[in-house]
């Protein structure tokens, strides 16, 4: 009887400290980490030190294969996480979080339901500005209402944030722009307006002071709207979009179209139908990551913020994006359409 007491116990220890299936599955895997933007733009800085990081975060310590996929302003890589990856939870990436506001406005090239989707996080979320070179001769609002030619802003395409903001401050505060798009990423937008071929481009201040860290603080770049909520505490002289509106349909617009989605422009996924216990350490190991000391040090070196949201937070954004009323949406998709 003792003999068989001791077997009992001596098996459930072993059965304690055995490790669940998700616990055992990553041990000598690889988890492939797609950027859907180009090496060197805001996505892949982002991406590639929380890749150094990550890892030890998941039990079995797998190794992360940051690889870029570029095209149809991060679109491939949505629709690839959502409909061509294994759902086995060794794919995960980061695409424009602009595309869900598309989506939920019936935007036909989103063939999928980005609700489908498994939300890992934010690792920060997007304080919009609008930046131009010193070349354009604009320096501050006053001046861009007062331009003869419509500003020339770079994005990516359709239904990606760096587009959608363009339109919608032209749409809402009246702005002269004109959107040149087709560039791979926000470092090609970066290299374009350097060249000359665009006057500038609106997108997340979080990574636009890293790509002009050295062109803000010498004035060749400067920034000249806030599509924000609050006021960004480095900007305290910036214009924003929300003063600068003259009706509550305008307001409306910048907050739906352009601010709400900006909080979830950096959104990590994962594959529709990922076993949950692998989701669930998934997401562990983001939100270790982003409160990791060795990663928070690195981040604040390279001037990265961190602003994270939850997956459930992002999921609860992205509902919301899909609730819009029917008017709202109708002027959304006018006003986001292609021209």
């Amino acid at each position: 009887m003792l003999r068989n007491l001791l077997f009992l116990l001596s098996a459930g220890m072993i059965m304690t400290a055995a490790p669940s299936r998700g616990d055992d599955f990553y041990k000598g895997k690889t988890i492939r980490v797609i950027v859907g933007g180009s090496a060197g733009g805001g996505f892949d800085i982002y991406t590639r030190a929380m890749a150094r990081h990550m890892g030890k975060h998941i039990p079995g310590n797998p190794a992360l294969i940051v690889e870029n996929m570029t095209g149809a302003g991060t679109l491939i890589a949505a629709k690839f996480l959502h409909s061509s990856a294994k759902p086995d939870g060794l794919a995960f990436g980061i695409f424009n979080g602009a595309l869900i506001l598309s989506g939920a406005l019936g935007n036909k090239k989103i063939d999928f339901d980005m609700r489908e989707l498994e939300y890992l996080g934010v690792p920060v979320q997007d304080s919009t500005v609008c930046a131009l070179r010193k070349e354009s001769g604009v320096t501050n609002m006053d001046q861009w209402f007062a331009v003869k030619t419509p500003l020339k802003l770079g994005g990516l395409s359709p239904g990606n944030s760096t587009s959608d903001v363009a339109r919608i401050i032209a749409a809402a505060l009246n702005l002269p722009i004109q959107v040149v798009e087709g560039y791979k990423g926000t470092n090609e937008i970066r290299l374009a307006a350097d060249a000359g071929e665009i006057n500038g481009a609106c997108w997340a201040w979080e990574t636009l002071k890293v790509a002009w860290s050295q062109a803000i603080p010498a004035h060749d770049v400067n920034v000249v709207l806030q599509v924000t909520a609050k006021k960004i505490p480095d900007l305290p002289n910036v214009s924003m979009a929300l003063d600068l509106a003259k009706s509550e349909e305008a307001r409306q617009l910048l907050k739906a179209g352009a601010i709400d989605p900006a909080a979830i422009v950096r959104v990590y996924v994962t594959t529709p139908r990922t076993p949950k216990d692998r989701l669930q350490i998934l997401r562990d190991a983001f939100a270790k990551t982003l409160a990791d000391a060795d990663f928070v040090a690195e981040a604040k070196k390279a001037n990265l913020d961190i602003n994270p949201l939850t997956g459930n937070e992002v999921k609860k954004i992205v509902d919301g994006l899909f609730k819009l009323t029917p008017a709202m949406r109708s002027k959304l998709a006018t006003i986001l359409a292609a021209k």
